[in-house]
C-alpha cells in the first residue's frame, strides 16, 4: 500500500494564484469599459512577460556559482552538458509556445463568451475544466482516487449554487466558454508535461510573450487599440498582467510540478468562489445564503482532495 502525497507548499502556491484570478475578475470588468477583449489580453499578457525578464535574470545570477563550481570539478563532461542544455532549452521553447498558444485561445474564448452569456453561467462552465481535466488525463495515463472523484462531484455541486443564478440554457456564449474550459483544461495538461522538464520561470515568460503577440494581431487589425484608451484603464491593465499574469500563472507552473493536475484544477476552481467574494468586498455585492453554502461546499471538496489517500500499486 502506498499513500499519495500532496505537497503543502505547492497546494499553498496554487490557492494564491486562484485568489489573485479572482480579484482579477475585478479588474478586468473594469479594464473592458475602455479597452477591447483582444487588447486587454495582449496587453496584459506582454506586461506579464516583461515583469519576469528581471526574475529570471536574478534567478539566473543566484544558481552562477554553484554552476561555475560544477564545471570547474568536471570539464570532461562539457560536450554531454552542452547536448543536454541544448535539448533544454528546445524543450523549454516548444513548451512556453504551446502554452502561450492554449492561453491565448482560451483566455479570448472567454472574454467573447462573457459577452453573451451570463457571469453565472460563465463562471459554471469555465469551472467545468476541474472535471474534463480528469476525463482527458484517464487517456493520458493519470489514474485519480474515488475521493478526487468525490471532490470533483462536490466541487461541482458547490460551483452550481455559487453561479448559476437564473435556467439553464445552452446560448452562443454558452458554447464559446464551453470550448473555453476545454482549452483551460488543455493548458493545464500542457504545464503538468513541460513543467517538470524545464524552468517554470522562463516557461511562463515565453508563454506570456506567444500569448501576448497571437492577441495583439487580431487586436490591432479588429479593435484598432489606442493609447489613449489603454492608459486610461491603467490600473486594471497592470493588476491584470503583474499579479494575474506575471505572477499567478508563473505560480501555477510552479505549483503543479508533481502534483496530479486534476488536485490542481481543484485548487484553481477557488478563484471562482473568490471573484464571488472579491465582488462582494470590493464592489459591495452582496452574497445570498446559496451562494454562501456554495463556497462551504467548494472549500470541503479542496480539502477532501487534499487528504492523503491510499492506493494500491
Amino acid at each position: 500500500m502506498q499513500k499519495q502525497q500532496i505537497p503543502l507548499k505547492n497546494s499553498l502556491l496554487l490557492l494564491l494564484a486562484a485568489i489573485i484570478w479572482g480579484i482579477a475578475f475585478v479588474a478586468q470588468s473594469v479594464g473592458m469599459k475602455y479597452v477591447g477583449g483582444f487588447t486587454f489580453n495582449a496587453v496584459r499578457s506582454l506586461i506579464g512577460a516583461v515583469v519576469l525578464i528581471p526574475l529570471i535574470f536574478i534567478l539566473k545570477r543566484r544558481n552562477s556559482p554553484s554552476d561555475s563550481a560544477s564545471k570547474a570539478s568536471g570539464r570532461s563532461d562539457t560536450s554531454s552538458n552542452t547536448v543536454s542544455n541544448m535539448q533544454e532549452k528546445k524543450t523549454l521553447i516548444i513548451g512556453g509556445i504551446a502554452c502561450g498558444i492554449c492561453l491565448c485561445l482560451a483566455s479570448n474564448f472567454q472574454q467573447f463568451g462573457i459577452k453573451y452569456t451570463t457571469v453565472g453561467k460563465a463562471g459554471f462552465i469555465t469551472a467545468c475544466y476541474i472535471v474534463i481535466v480528469p476525463v482527458i488525463g484517464l487517456f493520458l495515463g493519470k489514474k485519480c482516487t474515488k475521493f478526487i472523484w468525490a471532490a470533483v462531484a462536490m466541487a461541482l455541486i458547490g460551483l452550481y449554487l455559487l453561479c448559476i443564478t437564473d435556467g439553464f440554457s445552452i446560448g452562443k456564449g454558452d458554447l464559446l466558454v464551453l470550448v473555453c474550459a476545454f482549452l483551460f483544461s488543455l493548458h493545464i495538461l500542457v504545464i503538468d508535461y513541460f513543467s517538470p522538464k524545464v524552468d517554470g520561470v522562463k516557461l511562463s515568460c515565453i508563454q506570456f510573450l506567444t500569448c501576448g503577440i497571437l492577441s495583439g494581431i487580431p487586436a490591432l487589425l479588429l479593435e484598432h487599440p489606442e493609447l489613449s484608451s489603454i492608459l486610461a484603464a491603467w490600473q486594471p491593465i497592470l493588476y491584470a498582467g503583474v499579479m494575474s499574469c506575471g505572477v499567478a500563472y508563473t505560480l501555477q507552473i510552479i505549483g503543479q510540478k508533481n502534483m496530479n493536475p486534476t488536485v490542481a484544477s481543484l485548487i484553481l476552481s477557488l478563484e471562482s468562489c473568490i471573484s464571488v467574494l472579491a465582488g462582494w468586498i470590493i464592489l459591495r455585492q452582496q452574497l445570498s445564503t446559496k451562494e454562501i453554502l456554495g463556497c462551504v461546499i467548494m472549500f470541503a471538496a479542496i480539502i477532501l482532495a487534499q487528504l492523503p489517500q491510499k492506493q494500491t500499486e
